[in-house]
């Protein structure tokens, strides 16, 4: 975090003139930030309200500034930009900048101190970074932005442009997914450590990884404690951003200013060799500078009332993000920045696409009403550098604005599908009344997106992510147990529509676990067999645990990390995710494009029940089969059927007729591995053809051939 008071001052220095061994000149409004020339460095700020702005530097690694340059408005503005060309200035230096206003009439609105040095908000670096845990919740700390050089060798990357239909995304936190000791990595925690890790995600078959944030965020913004520990609790996600241009320094494996941004690209470089794509959690939305009694960083005292959404009146913080603050996402000097942003990690940084974090208040307007066709959202949908860049929306805010299906998208955006998530979660667990929306959800979600103009592709869909159970805890656990969050259990979501299977928590009856191992392949294969994309997160492939914590975001400790010994010990579920992974991979029939069903030829669906084309829709059905069909031109077929059964009995299926082809299993969950799931080619050839007897709580997948 930036110094909080004033640095200490030295004489005030004309901008005509030199000072400590450098000139100052007029310098040049755009681009905005600090931008490397021959011979010094172009410095470019906006603050619409401020009368004076002050450019003050900084050595590598001094608290306090060697100069100061006050500019002078006549010369160094236009418009609403300060700027200052100093010349001789070397690439490693930092800077910061103070704003006044005088006079001021409201300081609850204009927020103007003088005795802040604040961050520029187009800093590529933060400077003086340490490790994750250098920093003690309430220190006051010395960070200013940095100037750096760009240079990296890319060795020709180029985007990877994986269609969207074809994606198998991967959440993953950088710091817990090689934290734990039995990673076994040289730099843990780090991006380092993850290139290290490749080979495993490239064996696992994702086609990307969505790296929640990455950006310089605050630890310490929480004075709570673990009350089992009394360890101090940091913000372990990040979604608390103070620099959004800047890779997080804690994340680095050097920490020297500059090498946040190579080991970055190094990153995005080595996943791309493999076939991986990257794309960015992002949290527009809000940052790290809380309500009005949070720290003041950046962009409160450069000019508040530009950048975030007051009260009419009153000068008060609307809070829609949950987090005291709410971004003024469609001033247009705001939206201007996010689109600088986004540029620039797609054209410097590589990146192939973004989540972005509570969406839904991107559709804000200023004064916070939900906007019918709102100016960012429809930039970025419609921005050429953007063009094949994948834009994945959280549809909905903390203010209780959800507009899954209905988020303003001109056929682009793509969503988080949170109605697939707990529908499929009801439906596994047994509720009644969820065989239709099951069908619905498989389908791609043409309730949602097929009336808003989009295609199945556009539905992200996943059962669990970082904000809840995983997929072990959701087969585990009746109850979220977030005591350890210091919030005595108030905290985290109460709907996590799970099921513990007949006891809470760890458990040595064999039964019981039994059927958490089926029920959790029953989710990864609904899940990876849906059409849509599907999103699988870190850990679940492997059976990781939070013991029961569903908001981890504080708990920097074995709850979060992966233990990489789980990949042993589960050895057969990191198998049946790896297989159905190359399943969908390899058939078409999955990976729809379109919304078009029972066309002359091309793709066809058949529903079923327990009795051949008798689909049970009633309210207390909990069985669905599913034949999906593709002809092709020259006579041939392919056929998948899938039968689900949530009911608590076994259930003898009849299969559908195919001609001259027969079926043979490819899954069957309630089998233990390795029968549970085939290799391409080695799928199990069936006792009848007739039908097929499916076991209480299973899914089961037949192939043609």
């Amino acid at each position: 975090m930036p110094i909080k008071t004033g640095a200490k001052s030295v004489p005030k220095k004309s901008s005509a003139t030199a000072a400590a061994g450098h000139r100052v000149s007029r310098g040049v409004p755009l681009p905005f930030g600090a931008s490397v020339r021959r011979h010094g460095v172009n410095f470019s700020i906006f603050s619409k309200h401020a009368t004076s702005c002050t450019l003050v530097l900084f050595q590598p690694g001094s608290a306090d500034p060697f100069v100061e340059f006050p500019l002078d408005p006549r010369l160094n503005r236009t418009g609403q930009v300060w700027h200052a060309f100093v010349e001789g200035l070397d690439v490693d230096i930092q800077y910061g900048y103070r704003f006044h206003m005088q006079p001021n009439p409201d300081p609850k609105v204009y927020r103007f101190n003088p005795e802040h040095v604040l961050l520029d908000p187009y800093a590529r670096v933060l400077s003086n970074g340490g490790a994750w845990d250098a920093y003690k919740p309430g220190a006051r700390l010395f960070r200013n932005s940095a100037v750096v050089e760009n240079h990296f060798d890319w060795e020709h990357d180029q985007p990877l442009n994986i269609p969207l239909v074809d994606s198998i995304i991967y959440e993953m936190h950088v710091r817990s997914f090689t934290q734990h000791p039995s990673s076994g990595v040289v730099n843990p925690g780090t991006f380092a450590g993850v290139i290290e890790k490749i080979p495993y995600l490239k064996k696992l078959g994702v086609t990307a990884v969505e790296l929640l944030p990455v950006n310089e965020f605050e630890q310490c913004d929480t004075d709570r404690v673990n009350p089992f520990t009394g360890e101090p609790l940091r913000n372990l996600w990040g979604y608390q951003t103070t620099a959004f241009f800047a890779p997080n320094t804690a994340y680095c494996s050097s920490r020297a200013d500059g090498e946040q941004v190579r080991e970055f690209k190094h990153l995005v470089r080595s996943l791309h060799q493999s076939g991986i794509e990257v794309v960015l959690d992002v949290v527009f939305n809000h940052t790290a500078e809380g309500d009005a009694s949070g720290p003041t960083w950046s962009f409160r005292g450069i000019d508040n009332s530009t950048y975030y959404m007051l009260e009419p009146g009153t000068g008060d913080y609307l809070n829609y993000s949950g987090c005291g603050n709410t971004v003024n996402c469609n001033n247009p000097v705001v939206r201007d920045f996010i689109v600088d942003c986004l540029h620039y990690w797609v054209m410097e940084m590589h990146v192939d696409g973004f989540r972005f974090d509570l969406a839904s208040i991107l559709g804000r307007g200023q004064d916070g009403s939900v906007l019918k066709n709102p100016p960012l959202l429809e930039s970025l949908a419609y921005d050429p550098v953007l063009a094949n860049t994948k834009l994945i929306a959280e549809a909905w805010d903390a203010a209780g604005l959800y507009q899954v299906g209905t988020l303003p998208s001109w056929g682009r955006w793509a969503e988080w599908n949170g109605k697939f998530r707990d529908d499929i979660r009801k439906f596994v667990k047994g509720d009644a009344g969820m065989t239709s929306p099951l069908a619905t959800r498989m389908l791609g979600s043409p309730d949602l997106y097929l009336t808003s103009a989009r295609e199945p592709y556009h539905s992200i869909n996943f059962v669990t992510c970082h904000d809840g159970f995983t997929l072990n805890d959701l087969v585990s656990y009746n109850d979220k147990h977030n005591l350890a969050n210091g919030d005595n259990n108030t905290d985290g979501s109460n709907a996590n529509y799970s099921w513990n299977c007949g006891s809470e928590g760890p458990t040595d009856d064999g039964i019981i676990t039994e059927l958490r191992d089926r029920q959790r392949k029953n989710l990864a294969a609904l899940l990876l067999v849906a059409h849509g994309v599907p999103m699988v997160l870190s850990g679940d492939e492997i059976g990781r645990t939070q013991q029961g914590n569903n908001n981890a975001y504080c708990q920097d400790n074995e709850i979060s990390w992966l233990d990489w010994r789980m990949a042993e010990s589960n050895a057969g579920l990191l198998r049946f995710f790896q297989l159905m992974i190359a399943f969908r991979k390899r058939c078409c029939l999955l990976r729809r494009s379109t919304f078009e069903l029972n066309g002359e030829g091309g793709f066809h669906v058949t529903w079923h029940g327990v009795k051949r084309a008798k689909p049970d829709w009633g309210s207390e059905s909990r069985t669905l089969a599913m034949q999906l069909t593709q002809l092709h031109d020259d006579g041939s077929r392919d056929d998948i059927h899938f039968i689900a059964n949530a009911y608590s009995g076994d259930l003898d299926f009849e299969l559908p007729q195919i001609g001259e082809r027969e079926w043979f299993r490819l899954v069957d969950t309630a089998l233990a591995s390795p029968l549970d799931v085939a290799d391409d080619g080695q799928e199990f050839p069936l006792l009848s053809q007739e039908s097929y007897p499916v076991q209480a709580r299973s899914v089961t997948i037949f192939v043609s051939k």
